[in-house]
C-alpha cells in the first residue's frame, strides 16, 4: 500500500505554463491552470502503475509563511502570474470535489505538509512517493520515501538524489544553504559552487563540525583560505538558510490511513465545480466515482 503526496501549488502554477489554449469560467474569469491542475490528478488517479488508493494534496495559501517572518529575502508570491494567484481558492475546491484530502497551509508550507506526513504517516504504507521535482523533498527520501518528477518521467531513490545534488539526503538542507536555493530566494554563500559545496558538505557533515581555524580545514578545495574565511563571515546567515532550508515535520494533520484513502470522485460535487468553471469534458473524466 503506497500514500502518494502531491505538491499542489507547483502543479498549479506547471498547469497555468503549460501549452495549449486559454480556458474561462462562465464568467470569463482564466480558470486555465486550475483545470489543468484538476485533469493531471485525474491522470495520476487513472494510472495503473501508480495504482493511487491512498493521496494527499499540500497547498500553500498564502505562498508566504513563517519564513518569509524569518528573512526578508525568502520566496514570495512576487512574480507569479494574477491569473494563478487568483484560482488558489478554486484550485483548492477542485481538489476536495475530486474526494482528495486537502492541506491548505498559511503559517507552513505546502512542503512542511508533505515533510510531516512523509515521516510520520502510518507504517502501514510501503512506500510513500512525493511527486514534486523540488530539491528540497531530497531531505525526505529514504528507504520506504521516493520522490517522483511527473513531467520528466523521473524518480529519485537515495542514490538517485545523490546523483543529482551530490549529498546524501540529510545532508541535503546544509548543501542549499551554502551554496544557495535560488527558487527559494536563498543566496548561499559567494565563492561556493556546487562542487565545492559538496566536497565541504560531504567532508564535515554539520555546520557546527566546519572549523573555524582555516588552516585545520582538510578538504581540497581551490582558494581554499578565502573559502574559508567568507564562510567564517557569514555563519549566522548561514545557520540562519539551514534553518530555512530543513523541511518542518511536525504540522498538525490528520495522518489516518482513513482519512487517506481515495474512495472515488463525489459525482455531483465534482459535476457542479465543473460547470461553475465551464470545465464541460472535465466532467466525463473520472473513471472511480464514489459509492
Amino acid at each position: 500500500m503506497r500514500l502518494h503526496l502531491v505538491d499542489g501549488t507547483y502543479e498549479l502554477v506547471r498547469a497555468h505554463f503549460a501549452p495549449g489554449p486559454s480556458r474561462t469560467d462562465v464568467n470569463g474569469r482564466d480558470v486555465k491552470a486550475s483545470v489543468g491542475l484538476i485533469g493531471s490528478l485525474l491522470k495520476l488517479l487513472h494510472d495503473s502503475e501508480e495504482a493511487v488508493t491512498h493521496i494527499a494534496v499540500a497547498f500553500d495559501d498564502p505562498i508566504e509563511s513563517f519564513r518569509n517572518r524569518l528573512y526578508s529575502g525568502y520566496k514570495t508570491s512576487e512574480g507569479l502570474p494574477e491569473a494563478v494567484l487568483a484560482q488558489f481558492s478554486q484550485a483548492q475546491a477542485g481538489i476536495e470535489a475530486l474526494g482528495i484530502t486537502l492541506w491548505s497551509q498559511d503559517e507552513f508550507e505546502a512542503d512542511d505538509a508533505i515533510a510531516t506526513a512523509a515521516t510520520h504517516a502510518s507504517t502501514a504504507f510501503t512506500q510513500i512517493r512525493i511527486l514534486s521535482p523540488d530539491k528540497d523533498f531530497g531531505q525526505l527520501v529514504s528507504q520506504r520515501v521516493v520522490q517522483v518528477d511527473r513531467a520528466r518521467s523521473r524518480e529519485f531513490d537515495e542514490q538517485g538524489v545523490f546523483d543529482r545534488l551530490g549529498v546524501a539526503c540529510n545532508l541535503v538542507p546544509l548543501f542549499l544553504a551554502i551554496h544557495g536555493d535560488a527558487a527559494d530566494g536563498i543566496p548561499g554563500v559567494p565563492g561556493f559552487g556546487a562542487k565545492g559545496t559538496q566536497s565541504l558538505v560531504n567532508h564535515y557533515g554539520a555546520l557546527d563540525a566546519i572549523p573555524t581555524d582555516c588552516d585545520a580545514w582538510d578538504v581540497p578545495l581551490r582558494q581554499r583560505a578565502q573559502l574559508c574565511e567568507t564562510l567564517n563571515g557569514m555563519r549566522d546567515d548561514v545557520a540562519l538558510f539551514l534553518r530555512l532550508t530543513t523541511l518542518v515535520t511536525d504540522v498538525p494533520l490528520d495522518l489516518s490511513v482513513d482519512t487517506l484513502t481515495f474512495q472515488g470522485v463525489p459525482r455531483q460535487t465534482f459535476t457542479a465545480w465543473c460547470d461553475e468553471l465551464n470545465a464541460t469534458t472535465l466532467k466525463t473524466r473520472p473513471k472511480r466515482w464514489a459509492a
